[in-house]
This record gives structure tokens, C-alpha cells and sequence, in this order.
């Protein structure tokens, strides 16, 4: 079993928390003039810190208590964190596999953590016998999961997932950013067996809001009061708040549109099946196809020349080009500026 508080940097269990107005005074009536805010305006007060209401309705939306829900300034904010909680700077280190989200990376550069990027196999899944000689590194505390993979736009077997759960004594954090587009179960429901695991998840993607930068994070109450303890005092706006609230209390239209994406998804993996300049589209469970071609270099100059943007991915993957699914309008046009390059 994993023993959390171990874990932890000394300094950050020793940490006394900012303690904000918002917090010692948590009524919604009264003559505020204890924050030193602009009495006059419409966003004059600062925002609830801790979105307790965002948090009622994740919690019912996703079946778990308020109490288990970390809400960021975006996923960024999630994967951040826990390196400032877990890892002593040029001492600890993080672990993911490659290819996969470049945050992980950039993050661990930031906080002076070395970050080992283990390989996953051709079929962009784990190999349990290369991963499971790092567990005895007492040194590595953290371990990021990407399922859906970015950018390779698969799941990972949840069986290599709970291996690695049951096997490592630091903290997991699988990545479900594009868990809404897939059929499968989420990682949320294995939160109480295992204390070690946060599942991170955002509203940028089958949600469509990107712009409003909300990332969430579920994890054990323990965790938690550290998430708790180092975030900023008000790290997200009321705006942000106020938006997330109203798109998560239309799940209809959520829905809509998510099933849209998913068909028009069908339709362009047809599409690109038939041409020449395609070598292989790999499986996806996410809003987005990887897929390999003649050139991807090249392709990618044509597309920017018609100015449609695609992801160019062969610094990465050899040849591969990353997609997301648009609209019917503009997947069409992808399409026809395919067509006319596949047939010169």
C-alpha cells in the first residue's frame, strides 16, 4: 500500500497555506469589506476558491463526491502541481512513455525534474517487463499515463494501467483528456483502491471549451488537501466558473455535439482509407487520427499553403500527420485539398 505522506515534500507538508478572505468569510450576503476589492462592477469580488458549485455538478455528472474534485487552470495546472508536491527539485524524478503529451516534458524541466521517457511498443501500448525495473527507483515518485495517447490517439490497456497501480509505490496520474470520446470506462471508479492514482480530465475537448483553460483532477481526499494547500488562491476566474457551470448543465447539447465529431470521424477515416499518399491510419479512440504518409513534411506545406492546419507529427513519429475532426465543412475541404495532392 502506498503511504502518501511519505510522499510528500517535506516543505509542502510543513506548507501554511494562503489563507484568503473568500475563505475565512464563506457567506454570499453581508457589506464585503474585508478583501480589498472595487466596491462598484460586475466582476468586482473575487471568484469562490475552491468552485464549490463546479464541484456539485462534476460531482453529479460523474457519480463522486465534491470532496475527491480538483478543478485548475486547465490540465497544465494539474500536472504541475504534482511535481511541486512530489518531487525535490534535481533530486526526484517523473516517469512517462514517448510518445505521448509534451506538458509531461516541459513541466518537469520547469520544476528541475528528471523526467525517463520509456518507449511504448509498435502498437503504442506498455511493455510491462521494460517498465517494471524503474519501480524499485526510490527516487521516482511520479508516473503519467496519457489514455487516450496524444499523439497517437489510442487507449491504453487498463490491465498494463492497474500493473502499474498495484506494483508502483509513487503517484499515478492517468490523463483522460479524451476519455469522452471513447466507449470505455473511465479510471474514476478505481480512485478508492487505489490512494495513489489521480485521474485528469479537462473541459477543453468533447466539452468545446479550450478557451476558458479548465482542467479537473480526481484523486483521494489526502491528495487533495496538498492540491489544495499549493494552488493559488483564486486559480479559477468566476467567468470560468459561471461558463463551465452553464455548458455542464446542457448535457444535450454536450452530447450533440460529441456524436457529431464521432460520426463525421467515421466518415474521414473512409475518406482517407482511399487515397494514394495514406500508408496507414492508426486506431483511434480520441477526436483525432494519427496517420502515416508519403510525406508528411510535404503535406503538411500543401495543407498551410490552402491554409488548413494539421499537426505535423514527423519529428515524432517518422512521416506521421496528426488530424482532429472539424465540422463537415471543413473535414470535406480537407478532404478535396487530399484528393487533388494524392492525384498529381
Amino acid at each position: 500500500m502506498t503511504n502518501i505522506t511519505q510522499l510528500i515534500r517535506k516543505n509542502i507538508l510543513n506548507l501554511a497555506p494562503y489563507s484568503s478572505a473568500r475563505e475565512e468569510y464563506t457567506g454570499k450576503e453581508g457589506v464585503f469589506l474585508d478583501a480589498n476589492e472595487n466596491p462598484f462592477g460586475t466582476y468586482n469580488r473575487y471568484p469562490d476558491p475552491y468552485q464549490s458549485a463546479l464541484k456539485q455538478r462534476l460531482s453529479e455528472i460523474k457519480n463522486i463526491s465534491p470532496n475527491q474534485i480538483f478543478i485548475g487552470n486547465g490540465s497544465d495546472e494539474v500536472i504541475d502541481i504534482a511535481f511541486r508536491i512530489f518531487c525535490e527539485p534535481n533530486k526526484d524524478k517523473a516517469f512517462t512513455f514517448s510518445p505521448s503529451y509534451g506538458m509531461y516534458e516541459v513541466s518537469a524541466n520547469i520544476n528541475a525534474v528528471e523526467l525517463i521517457e520509456l518507449s511504448l511498443d509498435a502498437d503504442f501500448q506498455i511493455d510491462r517487463k521494460a517498465v517494471e525495473p524503474y519501480f524499485s527507483d526510490t527516487n521516482l515518485k511520479l508516473i503519467f499515463i496519457c489514455s487516450p495517447n496524444n499523439p497517437s490517439g489510442n487507449l491504453l490497456k487498463s490491465e498494463d494501467i492497474e500493473f502499474i497501480l498495484q506494483n508502483f509505490k509513487g503517484i499515478v496520474i492517468v490523463d483522460e483528456a479524451y476519455i469522452d470520446f471513447c466507449d470505455q470506462p473511465s479510471f474514476l471508479k478505481k480512485i478508492r483502491k487505489y490512494p495513489n492514482l489521480i485521474v485528469s480530465q479537462t473541459l477543453s475537448k468533447a466539452w468545446g471549451l479550450a478557451g476558458i483553460r479548465l482542467g479537473i483532477a480526481y484523486m483521494n481526499e489526502n491528495i487533495l488537501s496538498y492540491y489544495n494547500k499549493v494552488k493559488a488562491p483564486y486559480n479559477v476566474s468566476s467567468i470560468n466558473q459561471k461558463t463551465a457551470l452553464e455548458t455542464l448543465n446542457n448535457i444535450g447539447k454536450y452530447e450533440q455535439k460529441r456524436n457529431e465529431i464521432l460520426s463525421e470521424k467515421i466518415k474521414l477515416i473512409s475518406e482517407l482509407q482511399n487515397l494514394k499518399i495514406v500508408r496507414k491510419i492508426y486506431p483511434s479512440d480520441a477526436n483525432f487520427l494519427l496517420i502515416e504518409v508519403d510525406s508528411a513534411n510535404e503535406l503538411y506545406d500543401w495543407l498551410i499553403e490552402k491554409q488548413i492546419i494539421i499537426r505535423n507529427r514527423n519529428s515524432v513519429i517518422s512521416n506521421c500527420v496528426r488530424i482532429t475532426v472539424g465540422t463537415q465543412e471543413e473535414n470535406q475541404r480537407l478532404i478535396d485539398e487530399l484528393k487533388q495532392l494524392s492525384n498529381d
